[in-house]
C-alpha cells in the first residue's frame, strides 16, 4: 500500500520551507532595529554594463583596490536604512561614485558586502539596485 501524506503535512512543509527561504517575519528581535528594516524589499538589478560610466570607473577601482578619490572611500556602510539585508557591523563598505557637474561626492555610490555582494544607488541610499556583474 502506497504512503500517501495528507495535504496538511503539505501545506505545512511548503509553508515551512517558504519560511526558511525567506526569513521569519517580525524579525529583529535584539537587534535595535525594527522587523521593517531587518527585513528589506526584494531589490531591483542592475547589469554593470548598464550602470553609469562613472560607476563601472567605481568597480575597476574596487577591483583593482584603489586608489580611490574621495576619503571616505572604502569606509564602513552602517546600512542605517535597512536597505540590504542585515549583517554585522563592518560587513558592507561603500565608494562614491562622482556624478558630473557635482561639487561634491554627490548622491551615487557603491556599496560592496564582504562576500562580494555589489550595491548601487544613484538616490543617497533611498532605493538599491543588485550589480549583476
Amino acid at each position: 500500500m502506497p504512503n500517501r501524506s495528507s495535504p496538511l503535512v503539505l501545506v505545512l512543509l511548503t509553508a515551512l520551507t517558504a519560511l526558511l527561504l525567506t526569513g521569519c517575519p517580525g524579525g529583529g528581535a535584539g537587534t535595535g532595529h525594527s522587523p521593517a528594516a531587518t527585513a528589506p524589499a526584494a531589490l531591483a538589478t542592475v547589469r554593470t554594463f548598464d550602470l553609469p560610466q562613472e560607476a563601472r570607473e567605481t568597480l575597476r577601482l574596487i577591483d583593482d583596490g584603489g586608489p580611490f578619490p574621495y576619503r571616505k572611500d572604502g569606509s564602513t556602510f552602517g546600512n542605517l536604512e535597512g536597505m540590504l539585508p542585515e549583517r554585522e557591523r563592518g560587513y558592507y563598505r561603500e565608494y562614491t561614485v562622482p556624478t558630473p557637474g557635482e561639487r561634491d561626492r554627490g548622491a551615487r555610490r557603491i556599496v560592496t558586502g564582504r562576500e562580494g555582494e555589489v550595491y548601487y544607488t544613484d538616490d543617497h541610499y533611498q532605493t538599491f539596485r543588485v550589480v549583476l556583474r
